[in-house]
């Protein structure tokens, strides 16, 4: 017949308390008081630490056995006086921090971040930069366009992405150290909050660069205080057909397609003429929409993340950073960044042609 096995005894703490006040006031040291705790409740004993602490309390006076009252902190945290005070100093100031709430009101951290998700259904989220706050109209091109670009890059499945050649042009500056959004609370309904981002101007130089899903194909620099003129663009044009010719041979044949923004120089008559005459398509693009173009929502923002916080005295030394940058990329990474445009056209049209999250 097999022998039951009990289970092992389970310790509460007002237990082991009364046992250690009873012993101790049979005059038996912490160590002696241990032992024979030990030896009934075996692996569920107070350390030895706990029974030396407590032999201290009752050699000082202490009688009682429970824990002593704490002052500052109500019976209950989520009464409804105590939620409606943080509201109320939520709804007077989005940017406060917890630990604001905490000292004020008089509960624990998990208390206030408990009520505020849960109770209040508020989140702590950042201001979110755009280019510009957007008509109905702009909207509704934005949404058209996409789902027109959506139809060009379906119809061709297969090499579409293959002749997509994107450029842009983007300030690196000598020294960027980054601008902080502000953080604040807003209820799960409440819109996003916006403010156009400004940057600070240093010493810096106008990057143009033109690639496709295999990587750079070329760049140029501009100096501070010149800027990208028809004909300069125009130049730049003639150039890629020429540096397309050694690097990208046989995608000439087949038809680039060119992707690039609204920009005045880039959508006069002279170099619309120029890119026809190079034999570059030009892809049709929304105005006030960097966040579909490979180089503002990718390529640009993972370059400055790197060069943020370093410092550069002079523009050859900011040249070689980014080409440096450039030729450290593996392959995919490229290829990766111009295949995001069919999700962002999904959602840019998902959306209504408001500008998409980063995603």
């Amino acid at each position: 017949m097999c022998s039951k096995v009990e289970a092992p005894l389970k310790m509460e703490k007002l237990e082991y308390r009364a046992v250690i006040k009873f012993l101790h006031l049979q005059g038996k040291m912490p160590q002696k008081i241990h032992d024979e705790m030990f030896a009934v409740y075996a692996g569920v004993t107070p350390s030895y630490d706990v029974v030396k602490h407590w032999c201290r309390q009752f050699k000082c006076g202490r009688l009682s056995i429970y824990d002593e009252p704490r002052s500052g902190r109500p019976a209950s945290a989520h009464n409804e006086e105590t939620v409606e005070k943080v509201e109320k100093m939520v709804l007077q100031d989005r940017r406060i921090c917890i630990d604001k709430i905490v000292q004020t009101v008089g509960i624990s951290h998990g208390s206030v971040c408990e009520m505020i998700r849960h109770q209040l259904n508020m989140k702590k989220v950042a201001t979110q930069w755009v280019p510009r706050v957007l008509t109905p109209q702009q909207k509704t091109r934005r949404a058209d366009h996409s789902v027109a670009l959506l139809a060009l890059c379906t119809a061709h499945p297969t090499d579409w992405f293959t002749r997509l050649v994107t450029l842009d042009e983007a300030w690196i500056h000598h020294f960027d150290p980054g601008t902080k959004a502000s953080v604040q609370w807003k209820l799960q309904s409440s819109p996003i909050l916006k403010k156009a981002k400004v940057q600070l101007s240093s010493g810096k130089v106008l990057l143009s660069v033109f690639w496709d899903s295999q990587g750079i194909i070329m760049t140029d620099y501009l100096r501070h205080g010149k800027t990208v003129t028809e004909q300069y663009y125009s130049d730049l044009l003639k150039k890629l057909r020429a540096q397309m010719e050694c690097k990208r041979q046989g995608v000439l044949t087949k038809g680039v397609q060119l992707l690039h923004d609204g920009t005045p120089s880039h959508t006069s008559v002279d170099a619309v003429r120029c890119a026809k005459d190079c034999g570059f398509e030009p892809v049709p693009f929304p105005p006030h929409s960097p966040d579909l173009t490979p180089s503002d929502y990718f390529l640009f923002p993972m370059l400055k993340s790197h060069l943020r916080g370093k410092r550069f005295g002079s523009d050859e030394e900011v040249v070689l950073a980014v080409e440096s940058w450039f030729r450290s990329q593996k392959h995919d990474f490229y290829s990766n960044g111009i295949r995001k445009l069919t999700r962002r056209w999904e959602k840019c049209v998902a959306v209504d042609g408001n500008y998409i999250e980063k995603s």
